[in-house]
């Protein structure tokens, strides 16, 4: 299919803008939705697939509106994120510093609006997007309206893979590598001043998970993330923790668990015993929602196909089972060989 637009009245910064150095843009475009754009001056024609031609022509009318000053290849590649509809940003209005923060799918608008609308809130999906940044959105928007006297970040201390060993320093500087994302959000959507002027009056916490047992948190918005590094006790310690006027996220990608293998998830087990409870959402991200580079997208595709293809070869009875994962059976637990009592010798 070839579908033609003309840019009127004729602006040739807007335009320049919109094609990028070199048409970096277009090829950007071209190379997410495997279509061909060609211009001349305000003239353009894309060339490809129906749907896929028309999401370019929309993406391209889209930066045309940005296009009054240079527009960042992340921008870009934000726009080529998503599900395709580029009006899905209906959510709810954030108040943060970034002025342009919005949802980028329809399940991230779901996602938001599960938070303003439910106490208790799960979002699972794979990395990039958006689980941690929007819930620590919805959190500093929530802190700045005074809905909520103080915010808490938390998250499991599990290491990816590595062993860190024993860390210099003192307790923060110990637990601070395990909490660095959450930093690195709260710096980009409060700025560094007032991140710290929010610790200084302690209306900020980031603490790991086990500092929550015994507490009871009132008036607060809380976010645990990367839930899937949970153990079932840990995730039921964590959500009995929730007290009068609070709302809780829990964030996780059940794709990246780092726990022992002979380990269940809490978060596993948390979306199956409640799914069907009252006052809690569950949202579930994919792959069309990352909002990163779209190499991401494609590797995560890539690792969930290489997982499925494997499974019969790894673990034939798994694989058999998998349709059964979804009712109200309770899947079997692995656990760790009983240990046997060694005979007692006789004399």
């Amino acid at each position: 299919m070839i579908l033609r637009h003309t840019f009127t009245p004729l602006n040739n910064n807007r335009l320049g803008n919109l094609c990028g150095p070199t048409d970096e843009h277009l090829r950007a475009i071209e190379r997410a939705l495997e279509v061909s754009v060609a211009h001349r001056h305000e003239q353009f024609k894309v060339e490809g697939p129906k749907a896929k031609a028309q999401r370019a022509m929309e993406v391209l009318q889209a930066l045309y509106e940005l296009a009054a000053k240079p527009i960042a290849a992340s921008t870009v590649q934000i726009m080529l994120s998503g599900d395709g509809d580029l009006g899905a940003s209906d959510g709810p209005t954030l108040s943060t510093r970034r002025a342009d923060l919005k949802p980028r799918s329809s399940n991230q608008a779901l996602y938001l609006d599960n938070i303003a609308e439910h106490d208790i809130t799960f979002g699972i999906g794979p990395a990039g997007t958006g689980k941690t940044y929007l819930a620590v959105a919805a959190a500093v928007d929530a802190l700045q309206r005074a809905s909520v006297q103080r915010v808490i970040l938390t998250r499991p201390a599990v290491e990816a893979g590595e062993r860190l060993g024993f860390l210099p320093g003192d307790l923060n500087q110990k637990v601070d590598p395990y909490l660095r994302p959450l930093y690195d959000a709260l710096y980009d959507l409060m700025g560094y001043e007032q991140v710290h002027k929010a610790f200084e009056r302690q209306a900020l916490e980031i603490a790991p998970l086990a500092f929550m047992r015994g507490r009871t948190l009132n008036n607060a918005f809380v976010i645990l993330d990367e839930a899937q590094n949970t153990t079932p006790e840990q995730m039921k310690m964590f959500l009995t923790r929730v007290g009068f006027g609070t709302k809780t996220v829990i964030t996780g990608d059940l794709t990246q668990i780092d726990l022992p293998k002979a380990q269940l998830s809490g978060l596993v087990e948390a979306e199956r015993i409640l799914k069907r409870v009252q006052g809690i959402a569950f949202t579930r991200l994919t792959s069309v929602d990352i909002v990163r580079h779209p190499l991401v997208a494609r590797i995560v595709d890539a690792y969930d196909a290489a997982r499925l293809e494997d499974l019969p070869r790894i673990a034939p009875g798994l694989a058999a089972a998998l349709p059964l994962l979804d009712t109200d059976e309770e899947p079997p637990r692995t656990g760790l060989p009983k240990a046997r009592t060694p005979r007692r010798r006789t004399p």
